[in-house]
């Protein structure tokens, strides 16, 4: 970046992203300015690689990018504390689910991109949706994140709810599903330490294949050979995964709505 970006909140979101920056770029320690009401160790890392932390406002106006990665009841208060400070060519990116960017742009007067990254952006192995109404800011967006994760773009900023659900709440699902399995081995008279090993191993192994380009069904199929046991297991289980996943994605969109409209009457 040949100007500064602004980091505005350095919570689980905001603390992953700039671990990604700092391991693989594009943004490096001297083009950041973190804006973080307390101390986070993420934050202290970057300041000691050359970071700049709530300096003076004035510094604020040399930043072509703001990224907002506060919880969406705050967005208010951070975006009033910004007011008035920016360039007039910067770009508002906002990481915070349920907040349409009509919002951020009627108080902030800057076009405004949405991403939505999962915190494996940490690694540089992360996915973020991205969508903004022009084309310049969902550039600058896209370009932020590139390097720190695989960049989907999304057609329509209504799609951003689903995007949220299906990839930044996913890990969770997922993980909660590895648990029960690791349970399930448990209940098989497995020990609790070894049904857990196998059950991350299990994950590990479905991340490798899924890293590469063939399809989730032929990588299935490599698994579930016809009359096994695997094919079994999914024949018994695949109709209550897919309500479940159905009824945790359907739960978090509505939840994002939720979210949206309590961060309006605030």
């Amino acid at each position: 970046m040949d100007r500064p970006v602004v980091l505005v909140g350095c919570g689980r979101l905001g603390s992953a992203l700039v671990e990604g920056w700092m391991r693989a770029g594009p943004v490096t320690p001297a083009d950041l300015i973190i804006l973080t009401p307390s101390d986070k160790p993420v934050a202290e890392a970057a300041r000691a690689a050359g970071a700049r932390i709530n300096p003076e406002p004035e510094a604020l106006a040399q930043a072509r990018v703001v990224v907002l990665a506060v919880k969406p009841a705050a967005w208010r208060t951070a975006a009033d504390a910004l007011r008035g400070k920016l360039a007039r060519d910067a770009v508002v990116v906002s990481l915070m689910a349920g907040v349409d960017a009509a919002s951020i742009a009627d108080v902030l007067d800057r076009p405004v991109a949405r991403v939505m990254p999962t915190t494996a952006v940490a690694q540089a192995r992360g996915v973020a949706a991205v969508w903004a109404q022009d084309a310049t800011g969902r550039f600058i967006a896209a370009e932020l994140f590139r390097s720190v994760a695989e960049v989907v773009d999304l057609a329509d900023e209504e799609l951003m709810d689903a995007a949220t659900a299906t990839a930044g709440s996913a890990p969770a699902f997922i993980l909660d599903y590895v648990q029960a399995l690791a349970a399930a081995g448990q209940a098989q008279g497995l020990d609790p330490a070894a049904a857990l090993a196998l059950a991350r191993g299990a994950l590990r192994s479905a991340a490798a294949g899924a890293a590469g380009d063939a399809t989730l069904d032929a990588l299935i199929a490599r698994v579930a050979s016809p009359g096994g046991t695997t094919r079994a297991g999914l024949d018994a289980s695949h109709q209550a995964v897919m309500d479940a996943a159905r009824a945790a994605i359907d739960a978090a969109v509505r939840r994002a709505g939720e979210l949206g409209s309590e961060s309006q009457s605030t």
